[in-house]
C-alpha cells in the first residue's frame, strides 16, 4: 500500500462554513491548502448550514472523538406553517397550515425538548438502515422508519420572533442531535408544521464560529506559512479533560504505549480519563491508576 503524500501538520483549524458546501469537500480543501497528510473533522454540518465546523489534521484526528462528545451551540430559523419531506428549506413541502402560535406558546413547547430526550432523526440523514444510508433511501422513495435516539438538550429558548411566519432558536445539546428533527417536531407540537429556513453552529468545545477561518482565507493563503499561523494546538481538543504532567521518563514509556509515571493532580481520582503532557505537548490520553497513565492513545508530535 502506497503511503499517503503530504506533510506531517499537527493541530486544528477553526472553520467558519459556508452555506453551499459539504463538511467532508471543507475537510478535502484544508488538507490540500496545508498538503497535510491526515485530516478529519469533529461533526458534520448540511450542506446549507453555516458556523463551526473543526478541521483535525495530523495527531489532532486521535482528539476529535473529545469535540464530538462536547456540547454545541446552534442559533437556528424554524419556519412555521409548512412541514417539508427533508425538514429543511431544500425539500418539497408535505404539509402545510394556516394557524400561527404566540410567543408564549413556543415558550411552553420548547419545555419538552430540554434535559435527556428520544428524537427521530430526518429520513434525509446519514443514519444506517440495514447497512444503507437513510438519505439514499429517501430519495429511491423507499418506505422505513428511522429509530428514535437519546439526545441530550442543556438548553433551548426562544430568542427573536421576525414576524409570525418565523422563530429564532438557540440550542445547546450534546452529540447526535438533529436541528431538523426538533424545528419538525416543534412545528407538530405547536399544529402548524416547520421546518429549518436557517442553521449556524454558533460554538462546538472550545472553538467559536467567530473565530474561524473562512474558506476565502483558506483559498487565498493555501500552502503559505501564514496559514499555518491559524493552526490551533492538537491539546485543544482535550479541554475537557484533566492534564496531568508526565516525568520525563513517564513521558518516553507513554510514546512507546506503555503505562507511564505522571505527577498526581488534586482533580483526578483512579480510573478518571485523563491527557498527560510533557514540556506542553500532549503525549497520550488514558486512564489514571496510581501515579501512572494507561495509555489508549498515543501522540507524536
Amino acid at each position: 500500500m502506497a503511503r499517503r503524500k503530504g506533510r506531517d501538520v499537527h493541530g486544528w483549524l477553526v472553520v467558519d462554513k459556508p452555506a453551499g458546501i459539504s463538511s467532508n469537500a471543507v475537510v478535502n480543501k484544508v488538507r490540500w491548502a496545508f498538503d497535510a497528510k491526515k485530516a478529519g473533522h469533529a461533526g458534520t454540518l448540511d450542506p446549507q448550514a453555516t458556523g463551526v465546523l473543526a478541521v483535525a489534521l495530523g495527531e489532532a484526528t486521535k482528539t476529535v472523538p473529545y469535540i464530538t462528545d462536547a456540547l454545541k451551540a446552534y442559533r437556528f430559523t424554524v419556519r412555521l406553517g409548512a412541514a417539508t419531506n427533508t425538514d429543511d428549506a431544500e425539500g418539497e413541502v408535505i404539509a402545510a397550515a394556516e394557524a400561527r402560535p404566540s410567543d408564549d406558546e413556543i415558550a411552553e413547547a420548547l419545555k419538552a425538548f430540554e434535559g435527556d430526550i428520544m428524537q427521530v432523526p430526518p429520513k434525509f440523514s446519514a443514519v444506517k438502515i440495514d447497512g444503507e444510508r437513510a438519505y439514499k433511501l429517501a430519495r429511491a422513495g423507499e418506505d422505513f422508519e428511522v429509530k428514535a435516539r437519546p439526545l441530550y438538550v442543556d438548553e433551548i429558548a426562544l430568542v427573536a420572533r421576525p414576524d409570525p411566519d418565523h422563530a429564532v432558536i438557540e440550542m445547546v445539546c450534546g452529540k447526535g442531535g438533529y436541528v431538523r428533527a426538533v424545528a419538525r417536531d416543534l412545528g407538530v407540537a405547536l399544529g402548524c408544521f416547520g421546518h429549518v429556513a436557517e442553521l449556524r453552529r454558533v460554538w462546538s468545545g472550545p472553538f467559536e464560529a467567530d473565530e474561524g477561518v473562512s474558506m476565502e482565507q483558506i483559498e487565498a493563503l493555501a500552502k503559505s506559512p501564514e496559514l499555518d499561523g491559524y493552526l490551533r494546538p492538537v491539546e485543544q481538543g482535550l479541554d475537557d479533560l484533566p492534564e496531568l504532567k508526565a516525568t520525563a521518563d513517564g513521558a518516553m514509556r507513554l510514546q512507546h504505549g506503555n503505562p507511564g509515571m505522571v505527577l498526581a493532580a488534586g482533580d483526578v481520582e483512579y480510573g478518571d480519563e485523563a491527557w498527560a503532557s510533557y514540556e506542553g505537548k500532549a503525549v497520550a490520553v488514558g486512564i489514571y491508576k496510581a501515579g501512572e497513565l494507561h495509555p489508549a492513545r498515543v501522540f507524536n508530535q
